[in-house]
Order: structure tokens, then C-alpha cells, then sequence
């Protein structure tokens, strides 16, 4: 039996118009990015108000939850400058926070909380 044949979608030529990316991440004025990159989680602290734009609605609506920014550029299908733009007007509007992972080096023995659960246990 054959195996089903993948079909290759053919990208969107809407989405790597540079006169789109442009429109949609505004007229550059010289401000700093905020400090983002490929693994930080941005959650929303609201739901989008009617001044956003679409995309940003987009990313307010999909980070319920938190993601990151890989996720959210993959969601959205954009490039990951154009999302950091996006989410830099977010976190200067309030809207979302962002924070780095948190790394699993950094959290507590699992075998010392247990340690320390049985010692007060005892007492």
C-alpha cells in the first residue's frame, strides 16, 4: 500500500510582502525593542481593546495562556522581528507581560522537598 503523498502548500504572497510587514509594524522611530527572544513567555493581562491592531488582538486572544514568542510568530505566521515590534508596543501599552522560562536547573531538588515534607512531618 502507498503511503499518502504530502502536498506542498505554496506560501502566502501576502505574507512575505515587505510593504505588509511594514504597515503592520509602523514607521520605525528609533525606539528600542524590548529585550525579547525565541523562548520568552508572554501572557496577557487584558483582552484587546478596540485601538489594537488586528495582529495584536491576535496575540492578546492566543496568549490567554502563556506562550513564546517561537510560538506565537509560528501561530501567526509572521517573522520573529516583526512579532517583537508587536509585542514591544504591548508590554509599552500594558497589556502583556513577558518573562524568561523558568529554567529547571533553578528549581528545588524534588528529593530535598521531600527530605524537608518528611522532617516536618515528624515534628
Amino acid at each position: 500500500m502507498n503511503s499518502p503523498r504530502r502536498e506542498r502548500r505554496e506560501a502566502d504572497p501576502a505574507l512575505s510582502d515587505p510593504e505588509r510587514l511594514y504597515v503592520i509594524t509602523g514607521d520605525p522611530d528609533g525606539s528600542e525593542r524590548a529585550p525579547l527572544d525565541l523562548v520568552t513567555m508572554v501572557v496577557a493581562k487584558a483582552q484587546p481593546t478596540p485601538t489594537v491592531q488586528p495582529e495584536q488582538a491576535v496575540i492578546l486572544r492566543f496568549c490567554q495562556a502563556p506562550l513564546s514568542v517561537a510560538e506565537i510568530s509560528a501561530y501567526l505566521g509572521l517573522p520573529f522581528s516583526v512579532v517583537t515590534s508587536l509585542l514591544t508596543e504591548l508590554l509599552a501599552a500594558d497589556l502583556i507581560e513577558s518573562r524568561a522560562p523558568i529554567v529547571r536547573a533553578t528549581l528545588p531538588d524534588r528529593s530535598l522537598l521531600e527530605a524537608v515534607m518528611h522532617g516536618l512531618q515528624k515534628l
